[in-house]
């Protein structure tokens, strides 16, 4: 079959468009997802070591709209210590300036972002506001949560 030099302009021209669409379907941008929205749980008293605490218990109110690759063991970004398989994202509370408390980095999946939680001394004010930051570590994308209250 022999083919004329307009189809063969033809012919390329539409496989260049296929190849460009393609590529350009591989490379696009996964969704953006929202900030994590905080609130509190609750508060727990405990003692451990002779001493006495508060815990201080915190859900995320969208936690389903993060997927659960996010939370899943990446042994090939830097461990969490000697933990080898902590998470892809990390979960770091923060007082109303920036103050890092606690954090966790191995929950395993979006679901256990509804068990969050920070300690402090029971002889301890508590800040009147915290935040969290999911930081994922595999993209270098931080999600910032609100402003939550400490106290019911």
């Amino acid at each position: 079959m022999k083919l004329k030099k307009n189809q063969m302009v033809s012919l390329l021209l539409s496989l260049f468009l296929i190849l460009v669409a393609a590529k350009s379907a591989a490379t696009a941008p996964q969704p953006v997802l929202p900030n994590p929205v905080l609130y509190l749980l609750g508060q727990e008293a405990y003692t451990t070591g002779g001493k006495d605490f508060i815990r201080y218990r915190f859900d995320v109110l969208n936690k389903d709209s993060y997927p659960d690759a996010m939370f899943a063991s990446a042994p090939a970004l830097p461990p969490c210590g000697a933990n080898t398989k902590s998470s892809r994202t990390w979960v770091d509370f923060f007082d109303q300036r920036g103050k890092r408390l606690y954090g966790f980095c191995a929950l395993g999946t979006a679901a256990n972002l509804g068990q969050i939680w920070f300690a402090m001394p029971a002889d301890e004010m508590p800040p009147s506001w915290v935040y969290i930051e999911l930081n994922d570590r595999q993209t270098s994308t931080k999600y910032k949560s609100n402003l939550a209250d400490t106290t019911n």
